[in-house]
């Protein structure tokens, strides 16, 4: 049967610049940046009436320039809210598969060329950003928010003949980590590196105590979906985003 752990770890472990707490939702918000971040989590449940409510989210969202973004996932709150939200003109994006493993059957990473950092720094941010392509506007919110996190952490650094080529950010919770932001220059794709960099995480994270991992990956990633796949990773639900332009 499902439970909300996964889902409450990741609210944990990415965490908003601010949060406001309303009639059992949680609406986080990040300047923008990603929409995991700046989105309504509805996973309590509500009191109000719900027309009333989605519109006072729109108008909330609105105030910040920011879409209206719901998060709907197994656990959701009205259980028929994604369907409501479709009527109401909301767009479907961002199809995920929600994965997880137990530690106990991971493999030894081969590629030992690596650099772990228990605390966010400049170094890593930079190398992460320009790897994944985030805009300089967005440099000091993610660093806030990565600064933010409470719980264990490591930022990971994989080098190739002396250059970052891919990076990553596992955060232990709950005898958990939970493996982010995966990312390798374009031009060490399908080679390997992500693979030794994910296994170099997990293994980080056993030492640390951790017996289970989890991550999030488009549905539409089918090399990352491989990828996963190979190191033994499996499916255990999906959500998706509903998103609504400020009127």
């Amino acid at each position: 049967m499902l439970d909300k752990t996964m889902e409450e770890l990741s609210l944990n472990n990415w965490q908003p610049l601010s949060t406001l707490l309303y009639d059992g939702w949680v609406l986080r918000f990040a300047n923008g940046y990603t929409k995991r971040a700046n989105s309504i989590q509805p996973i309590l449940y509500s009191t109000l009436e719900l027309e009333q409510k989605i519109d006072a989210c729109e108008k909330i969202y609105a105030e910040k320039n920011l879409r209206t973004t719901f998060k709907i996932t197994p656990f959701i709150q009205p259980e028929n809210l994604d369907d409501i939200l479709k009527e109401q003109a909301y767009s479907l994006v961002d199809y995920t598969s929600v994965q997880t493993i137990a530690l106990d059957t991971i493999s030894e990473p081969a590629l030992h060329r690596v650099r772990i950092d228990e605390k966010i720094n400049r170094e890593w941010l930079d190398c992460f950003c320009q790897l994944n392509n985030v805009e300089e506007k967005n440099k000091d919110t993610m660093m806030q928010m990565l600064s933010n996190i409470v719980t264990q952490k490591c930022f990971i650094s994989l080098y190739y003949n002396e250059e970052v080529i891919a990076c990553g950010l596992g955060v232990i919770e709950r005898e958990y980590i939970g493996l982010y932001d995966i990312v390798t220059d374009s031009q060490y794709r399908n080679q390997g590196f992500a693979e030794q960099l994910i296994l170099h995480l997990l293994k980080w994270g056993k030492d640390k105590g951790a017996k289970y991992s989890y991550l999030a990956v488009l549905l539409n990633n089918e090399s990352a979906l491989r990828l996963y796949s190979k190191i033994g990773f499996s499916e255990v639900y999906r959500y998706w985003y509903r998103v609504k332009e400020n009127k």
